[in-house]
């Protein structure tokens, strides 16, 4: 009895686990079975592996042929798994050595002519497999570059089973073979929004540039051409390059849903914009078969723009509610939780009425008040309570547009500077603790022994407290507003001008 054995990496949301693969050439009749919790798709790799072994000039034995992928109780999905059952089977029969495919992780897909396909996740599959001590993982070809991002690591990329075979010690000549390509095209990066586009509308600019300083997120309410959709647009091109950290998370949510990663880390925040249209997975991950990261997640570290807001299905937009408290989406399932990071910056936008022209200046309104409620509460109260600066953006005059014309305009150099300023104030206030920006601090540590604000300086929101214009998680986050303003204006705590303008910006509605 002969057994093979090497390793390969089951994803589940962007958390990855090494499983053990192995294989057992035993006596009796030639079968091929596979156990351990696979999936369908996993379950079709006896037909791949054993039609590629053939092809790729190694073929197994015609005996019985047990893999068994351990932790049995893991659930295992997709076609990754292909290329470790195969060396580790071809081991067991003796064609390469054991100890080279022992000593090695394994990461890809077969075709049924021998090579290998290039397959999502393996970004975080290679980050997974580092964390478990190993040294050496093999990739297909087409994933080389991807891969090759995580440090320490070395990474073998092949083109097919064969020369798999012959990396492991292989009695074989190598042959040329034409690797398999993603037939996906990365879109080609465009211009960053210029701010100073915007004319006009100075409050919304200040107010879009003291959400990037303190991360938090933002709903602008206004009538169409009110300039909602380009003050958004512009808000990651004021937010700082993502740290290695954050670049290489962004990469591997990449990787995972079928998006192409390029041979360097992404440093710029991604920006996700969803139609109105889209369903709760798509929003937030799910999905059937393999568990896939939504927008909230592709938008992690950046912005995710939710336009005509109160359009979306209510049942879809609560979705939110969790990740705005907690950063993550957990997608469960009857055997698994994956969980997916969701660090973003919300920014909604909406009409006041189904028009949009409730409180404009320049049309009537022909909704009924009973259709304005029942709009824009489609927006549910604990949604919007998690929603720190709350604006009202209106069209500009004509006056204001000649006025504009004549004034110094901010640009996205200049705003990005300031908003890098006021984090590095943050960083350093927040040195020795877990946060970094002043929307991730909790209420409980802001009203603690040294930094509870003075009386005088905390009226403002004391009052609306009492009177029931805040809640205890709307007080929270004026008073995080009210840091972030602080850090804007060079001062070392909030006084009651920085308290008073934080609660103009959550009650500007």
């Amino acid at each position: 009895m002969s057994m093979g054995r090497t390793r390969a990496v089951s994803l589940l949301g962007l958390d990855g686990a090494v499983v053990e693969v192995e294989a057992d050439l035993g006596q009796g009749l030639p079968a091929f079975m596979i156990i351990g919790l696979p999936d369908a798709s996993l379950g079709e790799a006896r037909d791949r592996v054993r039609a590629a072994a053939s092809n790729a000039g190694c073929p197994l034995p015609s005996r019985k042929l047990t893999v068994n992928l351990s932790p049995a109780s893991l659930p295992k999905h997709g076609s990754s798994f292909d290329l470790a059952i195969a060396v580790a089977a071809l081991a067991a029969a003796d064609l390469v050595e054991a100890e080279s495919v022992a000593r090695v992780v394994h990461v890809g897909e077969l075709g049924l002519d021998g090579r290998l396909r290039p397959v999502d996740g393996v970004l975080p599959a290679v980050v997974a497999a580092r964390r478990a001590g190993a040294e050496i993982v093999m990739v297909p070809a087409d994933n080389a570059d991807e891969a090759s991002l995580v440090p320490d690591v070395r990474v073998v990329a092949v083109v097919g089973l064969r020369d798999a075979a012959i990396w492991h010690g292989a009695d074989l000549a190598p042959e040329p073979a034409e690797p398999l390509h993603r037939s996906t095209v990365a879109a080609p990066a465009g211009a960053v929004p210029e701010l100073a586009d915007v004319i006009g509308n100075s409050d919304a600019v200040q107010a879009l540039v003291t959400a990037a300083a303190g991360g938090h997120h933002l709903l602008m309410v206004g009538p169409p051409g009110a300039g909602k959709s380009m003050l958004a647009a512009r808000l990651p091109g004021l937010l700082p390059d993502l740290d290695l950290e954050a670049a290489l998370e962004v990469s591997s949510i990449r990787s995972l849903s079928g998006l192409p990663v390029g041979s360097e880390l992404e440093r710029r925040p991604p920006f996700e914009s969803p139609h109105h249209t889209c369903s709760a997975a798509a929003l937030v991950g799910g999905g059937s078969g393999v568990l896939r990261p939504g927008a909230a997640s592709r938008a992690s570290r950046g912005v995710l723009f939710l336009d005509e807001a109160p359009e979306f299905a209510q049942t879809v937009l609560d979705c939110l509610r969790q990740p705005l408290e907690s950063g993550e989406t957990v997608v469960h399932r009857s055997r698994a939780v994956a969980r997916f990071p969701a660090r973003f910056q919300l920014v909604a936008a909406a009409n006041p009425c189904p028009c949009g022209q409730w409180g404009s200046r320049e049309g009537e309104c022909t909704c009924s008040p009973h259709q304005r409620r029942r709009y824009l509460a489609k927006l549910s109260g604990p949604l919007v309570d998690r929603i720190d600066v709350q604006l009202r953006v209106a069209r500009i005059s004509s006056a204001q547009f000649r006025l504009a014309e004549t004034t110094d305009v901010l640009t996205t150099a200049q705003a990005r500077e300031v908003v890098e300023e006021a984090r590095a104030r943050a960083r350093h206030r927040l040195a020795g603790t877990p946060w970094r920006l002043s929307s991730e601090v909790p209420g409980a540590w802001l009203r603690g022994a040294g930094r509870r604000l003075a009386v005088a300086d905390s009226a403002p929101i004391d009052r609306a407290l009492e009177t029931g214009a805040l809640t205890m998680r709307g007080y929270d986050r004026v008073l995080r507003l009210a840091w972030t303003l602080a850090d804007l204006d060079g001062v070392g705590r909030p006084g009651r001008g920085q308290v008073a303008r934080a609660l103009g910006l959550r009650r500007s509605l």
